[in-house]
């Protein structure tokens, strides 16, 4: 533990190095390039700097060429395409992701591809980053991407544990985005966010270093849809530096690293009634002034600091690179001690930590034409701190619960205690403190074979195991085809087999036994106690996933996809909020489907560039199996013999923008269009809670635009200004009711804001 502090109290150190270097760099950045040109101004040096580049270009192809996308869905967004659109790279990354196809908004700045809850993973140069705890914050900015792939459908080998979708984001260098901008950006929501990034190369070295640090009145979207929410205030300071360095003609050593602390207000909604019956903790009648709801203050703060470092060497035939990783990363839920208590029956502060510390090796052999020889060992091992302290109030359970037959256990039937009794209502404090390690090993090993000069296959194996909560392990089988029988026309096939544990960081350590009646003590039961009282640990699902799709290209600069996905599922993962922290819990259903196709269309003329993407999906699941206390008891049995829509599934999905260049004014403007997500029905006559996402919330579509100004043709060289409106049409929609399966409370999609940018480049 102490040698995992020590990593990353250097990686900080490290980090704050490289900002610093980059405020110098920034500062003088003009006199910085003079003294670059006047230093290569000799042929000998010119040949050096024309050979670190070639150098770093094949080797970049290399680290490339090492991993492959042989029959997956792949739809990238390049840097360019971030700044053509509302925003540009003050945008967070969860908006440039929303804008790919089969791609539904949830609340929180959470995503979901293609039906998946989660099952996320991102990669920064084909790297994997372990999952951090996080919930509002965003780890990763735009302004730091090259590029941003989003790859989904039957993967290839290399990829396994999270399928759910790839976000691969390849970094910008020194080598390749030589200059840097310095930026300030803000308007409506009291938003103000500073940035700067600079890239630069010196010798064999390049390097480029990114920051900025936002604050604003909507850190979380707004649970009344209003466009003032109350005790909403967020600050969020992110970091990024990049580091390689050309070693000889073959091999090159790269450093990435980053930090991200996010602090939010929780926002609160007015006029709320206390569910307890109670006014005050302290006020045993009931009489006097409600403790009002918009008084509240919950506060959550989330850390991750992460680096990474590669070594790649590619000789002859053989590409390999060697990488060692780690994530910290924490979040801190700060509760409102009375009004949670009065308000859901408990009050209750969260800790919890991870830091993951891993390995991945990979490589390609080229034998010929024909074939390409791929593996590869990944390793990971993370370390769990969950502490929790809550607040709850003394119940009397002496009436036992009889509940609906079939239930795991009968509820508890739990009322406060007559307000005759002495200190009926004085809080109780339960401690719950625990650990864990968790451990992953994959391994993998596949051919890309050119069977035809127009038809290509893609075959292995893959093997992963875990060992954590619970544990498991399973051999998956993969095989991808590409067959393009003429110019501008290519289908692919796949099927692939997967092995996915539950989040490791999120899997609730709560003992529930805690703060239910025991066999000792039957009648001490708390204003927490579950109605069920079964909670078994979550387990690996394992799927069955086909895909196949097709690309046309059908004039010059139009380009045509369409793709149709089927999953079958064996314990199939969600996740939900179950309580007030903000912290997910994961749990299984017995069985999954998921199902949907997706149109693609990118359209490219001069300086016009317009796409969009429609899709439709499907996504059930089929009788809880885990962490079953989070459930209501005629929920629960529903489900036992009822496919239900899962909470996160939107039928129909639609993205799409545009951007023109007209001399040095750039007009652009995007959308996102969807049918809503899942929200419980009313109650009926068996089901008094109303069938488990038995409808969805209203349709809604968000339209932003927005124009940007280069200066140098008046004179100010590198000056940049950016107006942007969000929400243009002020839509007022909502993202969640506050009902549905691991659905807390309501959220709402921005009101309409105004925002003005002005950058300098260099």
């Amino acid at each position: 533990m102490r040698m995992t502090q020590g990593f990353l109290q250097m990686t900080r150190s490290i980090l704050m190095a490289s900002v610093a270097m980059a405020a110098v760099l920034t500062l003088s950045a003009e006199a910085f390039a003079q003294t670059v040109v006047a230093s290569a101004n000799t042929d000998s040096d010119n040949t050096k700097i024309e050979t670190v580049v070639v150098t770093a270009k094949k080797l970049s192809e290399a680290r490339a060429g090492i991993q492959t996308q042989i029959g997956a869905s792949t739809y990238a967004i390049t840097a360019q395409d971030i700044q053509d659109t509302p925003g540009g790279d003050n945008t967070l990354l969860n908006q440039v992701i929303l804008q790919m196809p089969s791609v539904a908004q949830d609340s929180y700045g959470q995503f979901h591809i293609r039906g998946e809850h989660n099952a996320l993973q991102y990669r920064l140069d084909g790297i994997t980053l372990p999952e951090g705890i996080s919930v509002f914050g965003q780890t990763l900015d735009p302004r730091l991407a090259s590029s941003v792939e989003l790859i989904t459908g039957a993967l290839p080998a290399e990829y396994g544990l999270a399928t759910g979708g790839i976000i691969d984001i390849k970094p910008k260098t020194g080598l390749f985005d030589n200059g840097g901008t310095i930026s300030m950006y803000g308007g409506s929501h009291n938003e103000l966010a500073p940035s700067f990034d600079y890239g630069g190369s010196t010798g064999s070295l390049n390097y480029f270093v990114s920051g900025d640090d936002t604050t604003n009145s909507l850190g979380i979207e707004s649970p009344d849809g209003s466009s003032t929410p109350i005790h909403d205030r967020s600050e969020q300071y992110h970091g990024f530096a990049y580091l390689e360095d050309i070693l000889d003609d073959n091999s090159s050593i790269t450093a990435i690293l980053g930090t991200s602390h996010d602090h939010f207000e929780i926002p609160n909604t007015a006029g709320l009634t206390p569910g307890l019956g109670l006014t005050d903790i302290n006020d045993p009648l009931g009489g006097g002034t409600i403790y009002p709801s918009a008084a509240e203050n919950e506060t959550q703060r989330e850390i991750t600091d992460y680096a990474i470092l590669s070594y790649l060497h590619s000789q002859g035939a053989f590409d390999f690179q060697i990488s060692a990783f780690g994530r910290y990363s924490s979040l801190n839920f700060a509760p409102d001690q009375i009004g949670d208590l009065l308000y859901n029956g408990i009050a209750q502060s969260a800790y919890k930590k991870d830091v993951a510390l891993g390995e991945q090796a990979e490589a390609a052999w080229h034998l010929g034409d024909s074939h390409t020889i791929r593996g590869g060992v990944i390793i990971e091992n993370d370390r769990l701190t969950s502490n929790t302290t809550s607040s709850v109030l003394p119940e009397d359970c002496t009436t036992s619960g009889t509940g609906p037959a079939g239930t795991p256990t009968n509820p508890y039937s739990c009322a406060p205690y007559p307000s005759s009794t002495p200190g009926y209502n004085v809080p109780e404090t339960i401690v719950d403190n625990s650990g864990k390690t968790q451990w992953t090993e994959s391994v993998y090993l596949q051919d890309e074979w050119k069977v035809l000069p127009d038809l290509t296959v893609n075959y292995g194996l893959r093997y992963d195991n875990y060992t954590a909560y619970s544990s498991g392990d399973q051999l998956s089988p993969r095989l991808n085809a590409v067959y393009k029988p003429w110019d501008g026309t290519t289908f692919h096939l796949g099927y692939a087999r997967y092995f996915s544990p539950p989040p490791f960081e999120l899997v609730g350590n709560q003992d529930i036994a805690k703060f239910s009646p025991t066999p000792a003590n039957p009648t001490a039961g708390t204003s927490a106690t579950p109605q069920i009282t079964t909670d078994t640990t979550p387990v690996a699902e394992r799927a069955d996933y086909f895909d196949a799709g097709a690309q046309q290209q059908v004039i010059e600069g139009l380009l045509v996809g369409i793709d149709a996905y089927y999953k079958l599922s064996r314990d199939m993962i969600d996740e939900g909020q179950f309580g007030a922290p903000i912290v997910l819990t994961p749990f299984n259903y017995a069985k999954g489907k998921q199902y949907g196709a997706e149109l693609t269309a990118d359209y490219t003329t001069g300086n016009f560039n317009a796409y969009g993407n429609l899709s439709l999906e499907h996504a059930v699941g089929e009788g809880w199996v885990s962490s079953q206390f989070s459930f209501l008891p005629d929920q629960f049995l529903y489900t036992r013999n009822h496919y239900i829509d899962l909470d996160h599934e939107q039928h129909f999905s639609a993205s799409g923008g545009a951007s023109y260049k007209w001399g040095d004014t750039l007009f652009d403007t995007d959308l996102i269009y969807g049918t809503g997500l899942r929200e419980d029905t009313g109650p009926l006559l068996s089901l008094p809670d109303g069938i488990p996402n038995g409808t969805h919330v209203p349709a809604y579509v968000q339209v932003n635009t927005g124009l940007a100004q280069d200066f140098t043709a008046f004179g100010w060289k590198g000056f940049t200004a950016r107006f942007d409106v969000i929400n243009l049409f002020d839509e007022k929609y909502e993202i969640r009711s506050g009902s549905g399966v691991g659905v807390f409370a309501p959220q709402w999609g921005p009101r309409r804001g105004f925002f003005v940018g002005l950058s300098k480049s260099f």
